[in-house]
């Protein structure tokens, strides 16, 4: 009776945390209170929300000075998937009313973070943002997958021709509807298709000098979708 007393102690927190994950497994509640303290743009305010997941998140905390004194709204939750952001969409992209939305996503999808998927399954995900965004009048900017030759948290996966497999479709949908696309990929990636040294700390995420490459081009994204308006 002690060992099942002892066995029960201890699957109960494992098991609380996992319906509790599973309560809110896309994290909507991740910025309720940040969404409400924002309220609605100023007259004449141009929001512009960052849809991502750790490389957005992390963009802010690398090198806030980016984000500084601009309308930038970051929503980058760490190990998303574009379901995930796909569910969050509303609350944190739509109901900000930004002019402009930039999604970088796909990585984690590629990674396997919420199961087996497919490029075109990604694509499909990221796609059905921009549309939604385009129904509330929210200009898109697509960003390119990053390079990665290897993921650190799961090896093996050889991931470099499904990234350029899954940009490739987002260039193409990009191009035929009118959406800005921001491509990371061309001036990172070395020659093994995965990101060159020099822009990261881990092979998937950029460091400083990777921001840095990444935000003129982001910039210029930017003001293209603003001309849109």
């Amino acid at each position: 009776m002690k060992k099942i007393k002892s066995l029960f102690a201890l699957l109960l927190p494992l098991t609380i945390g996992s319906l509790s994950n599973a309560q809110d497994w896309p994290d909507v509640n991740h910025f309720t209170a940040e969404n409400s303290k924002l309220g609605d743009p100023l007259p004449g305010e141009k929001r512009i929300v960052f849809m991502g997941n750790s490389i957005t998140e992390c963009w802010s905390k690398l090198h806030p000075d980016f984000f500084n004194g601009k309308p930038y709204i970051n929503r980058g939750i760490s190990g998303q998937t574009t379901p995930q952001m796909l569910i969050r969409f509303r609350p944190d992209v739509i109901k900000l009313k930004p002019a402009v939305v930039v999604i970088l996503a796909g990585t984690n999808d590629i990674a396997g973070n919420t199961g087996p998927t497919t490029p075109e399954m990604i694509a499909g995900n990221i796609i059905s943002m921009a549309e939604l965004a385009k129904a509330n009048d929210i200009i898109v900017v697509f960003c390119s997958v990053l390079p990665v030759f290897d993921y650190s948290w799961k090896h093996g996966l050889q991931p470099a021709e499904k990234i350029i497999a899954l940009n490739n479709m987002l260039k193409e949908y990009a191009d035929k509807n009118g959406i800005i696309y921001a491509d990371f990929f061309s001036p990172m990636a070395d020659d093994q298709k995965g990101m060159i040294k020099e822009y990261t700390y881990d092979g998937v995420h950029p460091n400083i000098a990777g921001y840095k490459v990444m935000e003129p081009i982001v910039e210029e994204a930017i003001k293209k979708a603003l001309k849109k308006e």
